[in-house]
């Protein structure tokens, strides 16, 4: 069981903005725990109907400033503002307040062994792969993954051992609160430029994360990430690489074949030896990548081959990653958080291994400074679909103050002879797609934002 002496001071916790995907994981964890948890959220969901069903008292919209009273500590997600009634009365009865980041990192110094999943592109996928065969295993892990995941109806899991499997994210350098175990890093690329301002500072990051590691701790990088090969030498924690490119690793894959869906088989090596053939249930090259992180990961912590094999075949993607919302005409309809160049690439590539007759994406930028940052970049990743469609920018946390929109995309892809959509409007973007995909092909909606409400309008 966990060491929660640390956290045991706080009697009452109240959480502000308690339905978010990483606050609704730390709720139950403490409700389990035994601490009296009450929270506040703008808007109901799945996950406060979720908390509300394990007894945690959960205010929709109406602020009641009264919660605080009773309260030993107030953990706020880090889109609540300091002027949130809520917070002003905490402040004023002088009781503590703490952001989600800096409480998860007490949490991860809870459990002797925590393993954080980072990078730039794929945390969620690995995250849930790792957390999978940690179950098949049944080693009993608790877990906090930025997605739903369907095997755990949710996106976290209070187990009973000391394991503790996270999503690290790398943004306003959140991951260097916590206290790693074991780490595995994906990649690092550009992204998070209205923080980082340069892939330097991003690079830096990393390398402080990885100095978080203990001597008798384990980090898992990609050797294919050129990024990434120096990370070994500010640790003295074990080190396992993997890749595809890079065969002077100590897991990589070879013959890989995928089938009519996508979806990957390969043969990996550890140390030069056949170790085993893989097959996965979701599609595309970068998930072999994801997977062998994952499986070097799970082969140093004692999970045998076959319950790693079963863990993978079974796992079909988390929510938002590839994911099939339906047919339209005779059409399939994915849906996909990808919201960097990066990612769209990876999609596409992932299409490719698909049959289809056209591909029709959808895109949704997401935040004005990610947008104007890696435009060019952007319009020759949405270059490999047939049919373009943009949407207004999403925003997020960020204000307009440059005047940068979606139309400067669109004149991009002009600009590269390629004839995409300007059409801002979610009704008449269904109404286009409804009126012009015809059987066969193949339409997909990408972007970290609302535009994931279109696969459902179109389908239905």
């Amino acid at each position: 069981m966990p060491d929660i002496t640390n956290i045991s001071k706080y009697k009452n916790i109240h959480m502000i903005g308690i339905g978010g995907v990483s606050m609704s994981g730390i709720a139950a964890i403490l409700h389990d725990w035994g601490i009296n948890v009450t929270g506040y959220d703008d808007t109901e969901s799945a996950n406060t109907r979720k908390l509300n069903q394990l007894g945690i008292q959960v205010a929709i919209g109406e602020v009641n400033v009264e919660n605080i009273k009773n309260c030993d500590a107030v953990i706020y997600s880090a889109a609540i503002k300091e002027t949130h009634p809520e917070m002003v009365e905490a402040k004023r009865l002088k009781i503590p307040t703490i952001e989600r980041a800096d409480f998860l990192g007490e949490l991860t110094r809870c459990y002797k062994d925590t393993i954080c999943i980072s990078g730039t592109h794929g945390k969620t996928t690995t995250t849930s792969m790792v957390s999978l065969c940690f179950l098949e295993a049944l080693k009993e892990p608790s877990i906090q993954v930025g997605g739903f995941l369907k095997p755990i109806n949710g996106n976290y899991k209070v187990g009973k051992s000391e394991n503790f499997i996270i999503e690290a994210c790398e943004y306003v350098e959140s991951f260097l609160k916590f206290s790693p175990k074991a780490e595995i890093i994906l990649n690092i690329d550009n992204d998070h430029l209205d923080y980082f301002k340069n892939m330097e500072n991003i690079k830096k990051a990393f390398v402080k994360y990885v100095k978080l590691l203990p001597n008798d701790g384990l980090l898992v990088y990609n050797a294919d990430d050129a990024n990434c090969l120096d990370l070994p030498k500010y640790t003295k924690a074990k080190t396992l690489s993997y890749g595809i490119t890079n065969k002077n690793v100590d897991f990589f894959a070879v013959n890989i074949v995928f089938d009519k869906d996508g979806f990957a088989e390969f043969d990996v090596y550890h140390e030069d030896k056949f170790f085993d053939r893989i097959k996965l249930s979701i599609p595309g090259m970068h998930n072999v990548l994801n997977a062998l992180a994952c499986i070097a990961l799970c082969t140093e912590y004692g999970i045998e081959k076959e319950q790693i094999k079963n863990a993978l075949i079974k796992f079909k993607g988390a929510d938002r990653r590839f994911q099939f919302k339906g047919k339209v005409n005779g059409a399939k309809v994915y849906d996909d958080y990808g919201h960097h160049p990066t990612e769209i690439l990876a999609t596409a590539k992932s299409l490719m291994n698909k049959k289809y007759e056209k591909s029709w994406v959808v895109f949704q930028p997401h935040t004005y400074s990610r947008t104007i940052n890696l435009l060019s970049d952007f319009a020759k990743a949405l270059l490999n679909f047939d049919n373009i469609i943009v949407l207004d920018i999403y925003a997020a946390r960020e204000k307009n103050t440059e005047g940068v929109t979606s139309e400067i995309l669109v004149d991009k892809l002009s600009d590269l002879g390629k004839d995409a959509k300007y059409i801002p409007d979610f009704n008449k973007c269904v109404k286009y797609l409804k009126n012009n995909v015809e059987k066969n092909d193949i339409v997909i909606t990408l972007g970290a934002g609302t535009v994931t409400e279109i696969g459902s309008m179109l389908v239905q």
